[in-house]
């Protein structure tokens, strides 16, 4: 007969390889991290690893996954409230989901050598493509809402969460070109708000919101990551 498995005990196991994997992330580096290294934690086998991830790379997407969906998760309250007007929906949950990357940011650090590396192609398509799975039902729903309020023009609330959402990876690479420039000296604070200035009025344009009636990357948050 063929061996039950537990969920719960399943998950719980799960998570721990991942919690490891994370802690190694943040202190030791992903290059220098070893599968050994996650095994010695735990002190546990490598075929007990293998029946949750088959490689390094596996332990990397499942960290990175359990990121997305706990900070995408973390904007629940906001996203089920009725009484809050979609263009403040929307500005709730892109400051919900920068004050999640605050609270992380020695991971979110950890991750950026390794989301610019070509070496983790495949990691960064698999996360872009989990983001449009993720997210995009999640901003359409807002959009939607906007349309049926009159404050959006938009004239299909799937279509535009699709091109916002291209147009939020591409925010993506820029806020992190922009952090690595920053801490280089390469850059000045002045030209990262312009460039974020610019970026929220395409995406009002977008949106076919009113111009200057979004706020989407406040100056506390541009302080923290830019200042």
């Amino acid at each position: 007969m063929p061996r039950t498995v537990n969920p719960r005990a399943y998950g719980l196991r799960r998570e721990a390889f991942l919690d490891v994997a994370q802690r190694l992330i943040q202190t030791k580096g992903y290059e220098a991290m070893s599968i050994q290294d996650v095994l010695d934690a735990l002190q546990t086998s490598r075929g007990a690893l293998y029946h949750y991830f088959d490689s390094k790379q596996g332990l990397l997407e499942g960290v990175v996954e359990r990121f997305v969906d706990d900070a995408l998760g973390s904007l629940a309250p906001v996203l089920h409230d009725a009484c809050l007007p979609a263009p403040r929906k929307l500005e709730l949950a892109f400051s919900g989901l920068a004050r999640w990357k605050a609270g992380q940011k020695d991971l979110v650090l950890a991750l950026i050598p390794i989301w610019q590396s070509d070496a983790n192609a495949i990691v960064r398509e698999k996360v872009r493509r989990l983001a449009v799975s993720r997210f995009v039902p999640l901003l359409a729903g807002i959009i939607r809402q906007g349309i049926d309020e009159g404050v959006f023009t938009a004239s299909s609330a799937e279509g535009t969460a699709m091109a916002i959402n291209a147009l939020l990876q591409g925010m993506q690479d820029w806020a992190l070109s922009a952090f690595v420039e920053r801490q280089q000296g390469l850059s000045s604070f002045e030209e990262v708000r312009r460039i974020a200035a610019s970026l929220t009025e395409s995406l009002e344009r977008v949106l076919g919101a009113e111009l200057g009636s979004l706020t989407l990357m406040d100056e506390p948050t541009l302080r923290f990551w830019y200042g």
